[in-house]
């Protein structure tokens, strides 16, 4: 897809796909702030909070494995309705939950919608992006995973004093975002690539000649069958060499993301400004400040994600999350970790990953896979990324407290410095590239 596209119509089925990213948002912090209001209503000890924010994590494992597994049958369009539904769903169920163990139920629950929209949401949009503003669209999923954050972060501040069952509250305000997603996703229209892949070659030529143009979608139908190989349906598939060499980097870049600390951030930020010495309410307050520093950023990676590349981008962020963990750790050493201190390098760290590795990573994942196999390919990386995750949530608590301060952040430091390393010597840049050339890149390696 190049020259002239229909610039309002794109816009509006790729926003529509990242509203899933939102609720991805919604989910992973509405809980930071109901976090100190479980543990006084369950009586949690540390590895007890760590399940109730992991919970939802490991449900996400299941999610994307499934999503993974069934969007190359069903199609992007209708796993995200089924998704949105169970959005709707077990944001009652959450908030409703009687014990702890139901409680841990309904988030695992939850997690599979999380999952499985993490892989369908960014796959959905990049399917339907023209290559010159693919970035920028892809960076609106993640510009929808923060306004979800900064939503769950003003919730949860705006709810703090409203009584015994206020974490409640705060898990139901969910059902809404959730049936505005429903209502949208299900009026769009299925991507072209999937709908060539299933034989019906005239809607997909109608749907991309509205995208682009009619005069430039009969070529563009024709590179989407050439790159599709015919059916496949072996995930043997998956071992193709140019697939296989994807796969390796989108494995190590999904292991990283998390490894290097992001989401502990975000999940423990107000017991990490409560450790600092700030009060409840303080805690909550710059929590708030991070959903905005989180916003703001990413309103950045807009204007860079196509201008400089995904590539130079991803070391930038990278280094600079590493800088802000090393000062994080010398304020430890120093006996300086309290205050404006932690809460400058906190939101530097966000700032880093929001403006430049958050974006590029949802982006570049579905950018590097064939067209025949991205579905089941994307799984892959992406149930990696959510078992790191729910990995490192599970143990920061016990690792901060216990282990130790000091050597907790000193091993996040080092997983941002091998990132950044990483991708100078092993991730491709598919700025302004068509999908089906990026895939021709893998197979020339």
């Amino acid at each position: 897809m190049t020259g002239r596209f229909n610039r309002s119509y794109v816009i509006f089925l790729a926003c529509t796909a990242a509203l899933g990213g939102l609720l991805f948002g919604f989910d992973i912090a509405i809980i930071t702030g109901a976090g100190p209001f479980l543990t006084r209503r369950f009586g949690l000890s540390d590895l007890s909070l760590g399940w109730a924010f992991s919970s939802l994590l490991f449900g996400c494992v299941l999610g994307s494995y499934i999503a993974g597994r069934l969007t190359d049958r069903y199609g992007r369009k209708r796993m995200l309705v089924w998704v949105a539904l169970l959005f709707v769903v077990t944001s009652i169920a959450t908030a409703l939950a009687p014990s702890f163990t139901v409680f841990v139920l309904a988030r695992f629950i939850g997690g599979l919608a999380v999952g499985g929209v993490s892989l369908l949401s960014p796959m959905y949009v990049s399917e339907v992006s023209p290559p010159s503003i693919r970035g920028r669209m892809g960076t609106a999923y993640q510009m929808s995973i923060v306004t979800g954050l900064l939503t769950s972060y003003s919730i949860n501040y705006l709810l703090r004093n409203s009584g015994p069952h206020n974490w409640r509250w705060m898990f139901l305000t969910g059902v809404i975002p959730s049936a505005i997603f429903l209502v949208l996703i299900a009026l769009a229209p299925e991507t072209p690539r999937f709908l060539v892949r299933i034989g019906k070659m005239d809607e997909a030529f109608r749907l991309l000649a509205r995208i682009e143009s009619a005069e430039t979608a009969g070529t563009e139908l024709t590179a989407i069958q050439q790159s599709l190989h015919g059916e496949q349906q072996s995930w043997s598939d998956l071992l193709r060499p140019g697939v296989r060499r994807a796969l390796i980097v989108s494995a190590c870049l999904a292991v990283l993301i998390h490894v290097s600390g992001i989401n502990t951030i975000i999940d423990y930020a107000p017991a990490i400004f409560l450790s600092a010495g700030w009060k409840v309410d303080g805690a909550l307050f710059s929590t708030f400040l991070v959903g905005v520093t989180e916003f703001v950023f990413t309103i950045v990676a807009f204007w860079t994600i196509d201008r400089y590349g995904r590539k130079p981008l991803y070391i930038v962020g990278s280094l600079g999350m590493m800088l802000c963990l090393t000062g994080l750790l010398v304020s430890v050493v120093t006996g300086h970790f309290y205050g404006l201190t932690v809460l400058a390098l906190i939101l530097g760290y966000l700032a880093f990953f929001c403006s430049c590795v958050g974006p590029v990573f949802w982006t570049l994942v579905p950018e590097i896979f064939p067209n025949d196999v991205r579905g089941r390919a994307m799984s892959i990386p992406v149930l990696l990324q959510w078992v790191a995750n729910a990995v490192v949530v599970l143990v920061f608590p016990y690792a901060f407290h216990v282990i130790g301060k000091a050597v907790t952040l000193g091993f996040l430091g080092a997983m941002c410095l091998t990132q950044a390393i990483f991708t100078w010597y092993c991730v491709p840049e598919t700025r302004n590239k068509p999908l089906e050339e990026i895939e021709s890149y893998w197979n020339a390696q």
